[in-house]
């Protein structure tokens, strides 16, 4: 079976849209990988198809090894598969993605003196990026004579000095790597390099004024590239091409942008109808993902666990997880989200579709590594904002933290070098992982009884940063919750508050 390319394509009898070749590259991007092109380069594919935006993205390998290969052997093309469900339907999509032009090797010296060339070109609009959360790191070692720079921030630098030095406009750059205000810490680390390699102040006023570097919110899981041989072999076989990037993604997309208003009309996105929005700041909307989104996830699959679930899916077809977890969304969560209610409403109304994924099958047990840490960013906050706003507990947070201290207390067998191992009412042993200290303390307090051990985690500062016996009723409450999920089990327990 023959490789896919534009003309194996055409033979293929594929009747769908297409994007020439010799489109101009308006984006540099700085990685290839699976989630990039799940997610920005699937946007502007959208884009070139819905408003004519008529432009590609040059891949930039951001390590030695990567898929510079692959990519080019397909003249960019490959096939993204977004899958997952819809207002309750399976949904099963797939489309070829034509707005990657090619990608380059910083690595090798042809290719680095190619990415100049497109640095410093007319068509060039922006830039993006993905280095995972490593990636925007400021490195004093790095110096613009290295060829490349080693660090990230530093081949930002030296590119856009580049740029200045053509007398080219300003681009917007995207970041996506998944640390707070990414776009402006970015910004930072290429002011410090343009100060340590003497760029100017000319130079540090066209990255402040003619340039603009904007934080971004991405939320799309994606799997990633399909590893199953036999699996693999089937799609081709549909597609009737041989595609060594197939990408898959979960069918839900959002992309939040920090800018100015204006940035929006330059963008294609809205003009396409995206699910794509620039917005003023993104610091609530990441609040928004974290409270609904992580802490749905941290607020019920515990307990979920001991009441003998194993994946996600399966949570959502049961009438009292489900109840429990929408209770701690809509009754908890969204009164206090400083977001439109409406808009917190639909964005929770999506997590059960995402939840209900029939093409992944995600483990609670995974969900449960780290889960002190998780709890005290993801579900704590919620739960003391609402107690302070209402003036009462929120039921469904405090029987959740209830459960979060039954999973790690749950008929403890022993502690080994990485793991307590506990064991739930079905027989099975399970192994509850987290920072060693965690899992020390909950050993150490393996036969204490229900109010001893709530009195002594709510009171630990270690693990949540304050003393949690100071709030009103609170201690007693999750004693009584803890009790009830021992006697009953904890699906009974998550019933109690429906």
């Amino acid at each position: 079976m023959a490789k896919l390319n534009y003309e194996v394509l055409k033979e293929s009898g594929y009747t769908g849209f297409v994007q020439p070749k010799g489109t101009p590259v308006k984006v540099l991007q700085f990685g290839e990988g699976n989630f990039l092109r799940a997610f920005v380069d699937y946007w502007f594919d959208m884009a070139n198809e819905k408003t004519g935006w008529n432009g590609k993205a040059a891949l930039v390998q951001p390590i030695a090894q990567g898929l510079t290969r692959f990519i080019n052997d397909q003249e960019g093309l490959y096939t993204l598969y977004l899958r997952g469900s819809e207002n309750g339907e399976k949904v099963d999509r797939k489309r070829v993605i034509f707005s990657v032009d090619a990608c380059y090797n910083p690595y090798d010296a042809d290719d680095w003196q190619k990415i100049i060339a497109i640095a410093v070109s007319d068509d060039l609009e922006y830039m993006a990026s993905n280095t995972t959360e490593a990636g925007i790191t400021y490195d004093p070692s790095c110096t613009p004579d290295q060829q490349p720079p080693t660090s990230f921030p530093a081949k930002v630098t030296y590119l856009l000095h580049e740029r200045f030095l053509a007398k080219k406009p300003g681009i917007t750059f995207l970041s996506c790597e998944l640390i707070d205000n990414n776009g402006q810490e970015l910004k930072k680390d290429v002011l410090r390099h343009a100060d340590d390699w003497g760029y100017g102040e000319e130079f540090k006023k066209y990255i402040t004024d003619d340039c603009l570097f904007c934080s971004t919110l991405v939320d799309r899981i994606v799997p990633g590239r399909v590893r199953d041989a036999e699996m693999a072999a089937e799609m081709d076989k549909a597609n009737g091409y041989e595609d060594d990037l197939k990408d898959i993604g979960e069918v839900f997309g959002v992309w939040y942008i920090e800018g100015p208003a204006e940035l929006e009309e330059k963008l294609p996105f809205r003009k396409a109808g995206l699910n794509v929005h620039v917005v003023p700041e993104v610091a609530p909307y990441k609040k928004r993902k974290v409270r609904i989104l992580n802490g749905a996830h941290t607020g019920f699959v515990l307990g979920a666990y001991l009441a003998g679930f194993d994946i996600v899916r399966d949570c959502m077809h049961d009438e009292t997880v489900h109840g429990f977890m929408n209770k701690l969304l809509f009754d908890e969560v969204i009164p206090i989200l400083p977001l439109d209610k409406k808009d917190c409403e639909n964005f929770a109304a999506a997590v059960t579709d995402r939840f209900n994924n029939p093409f992944v099958d995600h483990q609670l047990m995974s969900i449960s590594l780290n889960s002190t840490s998780k709890w005290k960013a993801r579900d704590l906050p919620s739960l003391l904002e609402y107690t302070e706003k209402f003036g009462q507990l929120p039921e469904a947070l405090c029987m959740g933290f209830a459960a979060y201290i039954a999973f790690f207390s749950n008929d403890l067998q022993r502690r080994e070098a990485d793991a307590l191992i506990g064991k739930r009412a079905a027989g099975n042993e399970y192994r509850i992982q987290d920072d060693d200290w965690a899992l020390d303390f909950y050993w150490a307090h393996k036969d204490a009884d229900a109010k001893t051990l709530v009195h002594d985690v709510l009171s630990n500062e270690q693990m949540w940063d304050q003393d949690l016996t100071k709030v009103a009723g609170l201690e007693d409450k999750v004693a009584a919750d803890l009790e009830n999920i021992r006697d009953n089990g904890a699906k009974a327990a998550y019933k109690s508050v429906l």
